[in-house]
């Protein structure tokens, strides 16, 4: 049977900026679901409703008439203004595509009080802005997504795995660089498998974790600085790389099977020259 919810007043939780958070009880399940500091985790769970819609935004990356909204939910806003990222009203405002928009700076405070969010002005964002900080948690896993497809469909595996083949077509070789090849196989399978383990909260679903809390909080915290693509974006390079040592696994075995075939004719030929040379 589960424990009841624990109940945490909010002056135990220990936060660099407390302001961004409106004051209140905070009901916390047990354990904790995402593998985040305590403080961190304490937090998720105060908004009256994580999985409503807060808005719509238009993409950033789409061409013309193609441009896709996305669905931004209440928890992903919340996500936003916690760690890693802390983002200041500005930062905010430009990812909901606000910063523009009459009064849209007292509009969006506005409508995060309602939320249970209260976002001070003068607040300090925490992390470095990158190009993947004006991205919305759908539209960075849209673009893992196509690059997944991409890595997928044109990577020119065995083209690379033929080039860099030919420096070792020497039999004496061929052994040694399928082992290393097999070797990088099983390396990258160990790291990829990992990765998609990952269970970071991500849109309006926070799933049950799989890893430790000690190396999920480590990909949570990646997660929440990429928006969701990092971890889908390295597996998609992964699969490139394991379609490279594939291919170069063939090539192997081609010139291992070339050279004894080679080996073989060469025999053949000798022994048909002594039979002529007996006769």
């Amino acid at each position: 049977m589960s424990s009841p919810p624990q109940h945490v007043d909010d002056h135990s939780i220990i936060m660099a900026d407390q302001t961004v958070i409106k004051k209140g009880p905070v009901s916390l399940p047990k354990g904790n679901a995402v593998g985040l500091p305590f403080q961190k985790e304490s937090l998720l769970g105060m908004v009256s409703n994580p999985t409503e819609v807060f808005c719509s935004v238009p993409g950033r990356l789409s061409l013309l008439s193609s441009t896709s909204k996305y669905k931004v939910t209440v928890a992903e806003v919340q996500r936003r203004l916690l760690p890693p990222e802390c983002l200041n009203a500005s930062l905010l405002g430009g990812v909901l595509r606000r910063a523009k928009s009459k009064n849209g700076g007292r509009s969006l405070r506005e409508k995060l009080d309602k939320i249970g969010l209260n976002l001070p002005a003068g607040r300090r964002k925490a992390a470095n802005v990158t190009l993947l900080t004006s991205l919305v948690e759908g539209e960075a896993v849209h673009l893992a997504r196509d690059f997944g497809y991409v890595c997928e469909t044109e990577f020119p595996a065995k083209a690379i795995a033929e080039y860099l083949g030919r420096p070792h077509v020497d039999r004496s070789e061929v052994n040694s660089r399928k082992n290393m090849l097999l070797a990088a196989k099983q390396i990258c399978k160990e790291f990829t498998d990992l990765l998609t383990q990952d269970r970071s909260p991500l849109g309006n679903s926070r799933p049950a974790p799989i890893l430790e809390p000690g190396i999920q909080g480590c990909l949570t915290h990646f997660s929440l600085i990429t928006h969701g693509f990092g971890a889908p974006a390295i597996c998609a390079a992964m699969t490139s790389l394991q379609n490279y040592l594939n291919e170069a696994l063939k090539q192997a075995d081609k010139m291992y099977l070339s050279d004894n075939q080679g080996s073989s004719d060469s025999g053949s030929k000798s022994s048909d020259k002594m039979d002529k040379h007996r006769k």
